[in-house]
């Protein structure tokens, strides 16, 4: 997610929440009573959430489930007493819609975040131990910016992190589709990328100097 601070010491309640949503449009995620402001993002945060949302929505066409980027939030209800939770994934994929309670999400498939510097560790522990408490989340993806390195927890492995690197692809199996890290990292700019395709273009000069 883009970077995350926190509102106010105080808690504040779901009510209140609500409340505060609706005086701004800046957009706040909430849990245990404390309120977080999502803020700002760079070129390479957006291009990994819309190249991630537009390989989904794409393969989703003439499918049940929907794809949804950054705007749309999910209600993560309290396990045992307490309010619920509320959170803004970077991209979201729900395939019961007409269970969404109003405007917000509740039986998410898969959520992914694009990790930046302030939100690593929430995304990483908290986040993940709200979402995983979610019946019906399958898979929790976090992909990294500064290099091409991508984490994909799935509830059939027990959540055990599986770890994805440049010359690898990736399925997301709740919804049978498979990318590799190549075309997740399509047009990010950072080292590692960089040296990728400057590699792939000198193999592919030399394999086309052998030819002739």
């Amino acid at each position: 997610m883009a970077s995350s601070v926190r509102q106010q010491d105080e808690i504040i309640s779901e009510d209140a929440y609500f409340e505060l949503e609706k005086q701004t449009d800046t957009r706040h995620e909430f849990i245990d009573g404390y309120v977080y402001a999502i803020v700002g993002g760079n070129f390479n945060h957006g291009t990994l959430i819309g190249t991630v949302a537009g390989e989904i929505r794409n393969h989703l066409k003439g499918k049940p489930c929907r794809v949804f980027a950054e705007g749309i939030k999910v209600k993560i209800p309290a396990l045992y007493s307490g309010e619920s939770r509320y959170f803004y994934p970077d991209v979201v994929v729900d395939c019961t819609i007409e269970k969404a309670d109003g405007n917000m999400l509740t039986t998410p498939v898969i959520v992914a975040e694009v990790l930046s510097a302030s939100t690593h560790k929430y995304d990483e522990t908290i986040k993940f131990q709200v979402y995983s408490t979610i019946p019906t989340l399958q898979e929790y993806v976090l992909i990294e910016q500064g290099v091409a390195k991508i984490e994909v927890q799935r509830r059939r492995n027990n959540w055990v992190i599986e770890k994805y690197f440049l010359g690898d692809t990736i399925t997301f199996e709740s919804i049978d589709l498979t990318l590799t890290v190549e075309e997740i990292y399509d047009r990010v700019q950072n080292e590692e990328m960089t040296e990728w395709l400057e590699q792939k273009a000198r193999e592919a000069v030399k394999a086309e100097n052998l030819q002739i």
